[in-house]
């Protein structure tokens, strides 16, 4: 997969995080879920560096988009 295209692509690797969650939260957990480099180096970018809920992941990939 290229860099996600949508928010939904994303959120397929971050299934099972616990909210409020931090980038790193985020990004360990992609890694466990075996998201490629595109998706790690996308939740790099995120604007945010705190989450409390999976629209606040969604807001933040549209901003960067």
């Amino acid at each position: 997969m290229a860099n996600p295209r949508s928010a939904a692509e994303l959120e397929k690797y971050l299934k099972g995080v616990d909210y409020p969650a931090s980038k790193d939260d985020l990004l360990s957990k992609a890694k466990s879920n075996g998201a490629p480099q595109e998706v790690i180096d996308m939740i790099n970018s995120l604007s945010e560096s705190h989450f409390n809920s999976p629209i606040d992941v969604t807001k933040s990939f549209g901003e960067s988009h």
